[in-house]
């Protein structure tokens, strides 16, 4: 598969794993987990097939890893960024002392103000590496990056969580804990 149509599938089942199972006619169990032959039908129904082969690819190639399949391979999931209620089963972990946080230029002003939130999404995601959160403010324009002291939130009793592709999840970050990068 070419990286174009690698791009458009991973779209395609991001938004139904992740936003919109119920256009599918799927139920995300707890995890956000889907049998795989029940998703695969469910796009052939839809007129979006995609077969076995394609989907393993699709898990492996992800840039972003955004896909997982549980130990057995019969089930798969997005890992995070869901904005339909489902429990990811995730356990608190003590993150790193610092994270970081990419958006674009025209959202600075707003998260010195308020802090970061979720949004529409279960979770705030949080770069391990400036690099990371660097590609991350790209897909919103001018990249900024924040800086986000993770030792003093998880101090004060905030969880962390760690998805699967290594996103650190978080509720909100409030403004006293984030500084931005020059």
């Amino acid at each position: 598969m070419d990286d174009r149509q690698l791009v458009r599938m991973s779209k395609y089942l991001s938004k139904h794993l992740r936003h919109q199972p119920e256009r599918l006619g799927l139920t995300l169990a707890p995890g956000g987990w889907v049998a795989v032959a029940e998703l695969l039908a469910a796009c052939a129904r839809s007129g979006f097939p995609i077969s076995r082969a394609e989907l393993d690819e699709i898990v492996a190639r992800n840039n972003k890893q955004r896909f997982s399949f549980d130990e057995t391979g019969e089930r798969v999931r997005a890992n995070q960024g869901h904005s339909v209620p489902v429990d990811l089963q995730l356990e608190p972990q003590t993150p790193p002392d610092v994270l970081y946080h990419g958006t674009g230029a025209g959202a600075v002003a707003a998260i010195e103000r308020e802090g970061l939130r979720k949004m529409r999404r279960h979770h705030v995601h949080l770069s391990a590496d400036i690099p990371t959160a660097i590609r991350v403010g790209q897909r919103h324009g001018l990249p900024v990056v924040f800086t986000v002291d993770a030792a003093a939130m998880s101090a004060a009793g905030a969880l962390f969580y760690r998805s699967e592709n290594g996103v650190w999840l978080v509720e909100s970050v409030p403004p006293q804990y984030l500084h931005r990068l020059p």
